[in-house]
């Protein structure tokens, strides 16, 4: 099987200041250790493992690995390419959680509100069984999912009529005693729009979005970025080939409410714009999008001893998850990192003791734990090993 591969490495420009005219070259090109990459990937394409894959990866504000291999859509035969556009899923979460640390810095909100004060459907919020609460949710539950919400996480209507909905599903648990992941981001979009008194997918766009040059970060793709939105495979009926499939998470055929949990679309370079911000402690383009502070905030362990997240080692911050103690598929992160996966197979990871960002992007369902896929791991530790040599 030929595959197309394209690379575009830069190794002397600032990551948030790319150029928009980076050349395509061949495959093999680009940083000399980084190629082992591409050959890892391939032999996920060529198992029927997934339709194709974009990797990136920087180090020291630089991206010194970009490159796509596979297939954004095989019935078409278009060739994966490093600007197609993902369905990011919950790697939408982080994004949704800076959103509302930005009015935190703004005094607008609270970390230790209650939610009620912003939503006052919350105020009357029970246990699934009719119990009352010991306390009310407060926002910082929301962000780091010990809440007690529960189940899924698509919009029910608008984001207030949504927020509504969930404040009458009744909780699983009692607000702090435990970590469960959850439609909580939902409820911080309609937060943020009503601290700040705009659409949530406005505030994005104007505050984090535009500044950073993330033009290919939406909830709803244009027509002529459709084009390149990657398709959605599953594991077809003998499990020999990949089938495309559907889901609520990547529909664009009609205008979508923006889901602050798992709407969102973007690509390799507009997440790794994002996550650079984040190593640059709120900082982009000589701008600052939020406070140190803030970063500190979503960054510092949140849920004490609380097991959490999808694999071992792990605890959660503030929209983030983090790294406690390296093992498996992040056995190549130093502790302290922190990131998050997406359904369909999506990872982006940042570690700060090296300065290092990793993207990971495909679109797969079916095939099992995503954040425990050895997909990611092999992402992490082929960088990992070549930089370090």
């Amino acid at each position: 099987m030929t595959i197309r591969v394209r690379l575009i490495t830069i190794l002397a420009l600032a990551l948030t200041a790319l150029p928009c005219c980076a050349q395509d070259k061949e495959a093999g090109a680009g940083h000399p250790k980084l190629g082992g990459i591409d050959e890892r990937m391939q032999h996920y394409v060529d198992a029927q493992q997934t339709s194709g894959v974009v990797t990136l990866v920087a180090r020291d504000g630089q991206i010194v690995h970009l490159s796509a291999v596979g297939q954004a859509d095989i019935a078409a035969g278009q060739p994966m390419r490093t600007d197609s556009l993902f369905a990011i899923a919950s790697m939408t979460k982080p994004i949704s959680a800076a959103a509302l640390m930005i009015l935190v810095d703004e005094g607008k909100v609270k970390l230790d509100d209650p939610v009620s004060k912003y939503i006052p459907a919350f105020k009357n919020a029970k246990l699934k069984d009719g119990a009352p609460l010991k306390r009310e949710i407060i926002v910082r539950d929301l962000l780091r999912h010990t809440s007690g919400l529960g189940g899924d996480q698509q919009n029910q209507g608008t984001l207030a009529e949504t927020a509504d909905k969930l404040a009458a599903r009744g909780l699983d648990f009692q607000p702090g005693e435990r970590w469960q992941y959850s439609p909580g981001l939902n409820v911080i979009g309609r937060i943020v729009e009503v601290a700040s008194g705009q659409d949530f997918d406005k505030f994005l766009a104007e505050r984090i979005f535009n500044p950073l040059g993330m033009h290919d970060t939406t909830f709803n793709p244009t027509a002529k970025q459709q084009l390149r939105v990657v398709k959605l495979y599953q594991p077809s009926a003998d499990k020999k080939s990949l089938a495309a499939t559907t889901h609520w998470i990547n529909d664009t055929t009609s205008h979508r409410e923006p889901n602050p949990s798992g709407g969102l679309f973007s690509t390799a370079e507009d997440l790794a714009k994002f996550y650079q911000m984040c190593l640059d402690g709120g900082t982009a383009n000589g701008k600052r999008i939020m406070s140190e502070k803030a970063l500190q905030e979503m960054t510092t362990l949140q849920t004490g001893d609380l097991k959490t997240g999808f694999t071992d080692g792990n605890g959660w911050g503030l929209g983030f998850c983090l790294v406690r103690e390296p093992q498996g598929v992040s056995q190549s992160l130093s502790p302290g990192s922190f990131g998050h996966g997406g359904a369909f197979g999506t990872q982006g990871w940042i570690d700060p003791a090296k300065k290092m960002i990793y993207v990971l992007l495909i679109q797969r369902t079916g095939f099992g734990n995503s954040d425990g896929a050895k997909i990611r791991g092999d992402l992490h530790d082929a960088a990992v090993s070549a930089l370090e040599k």
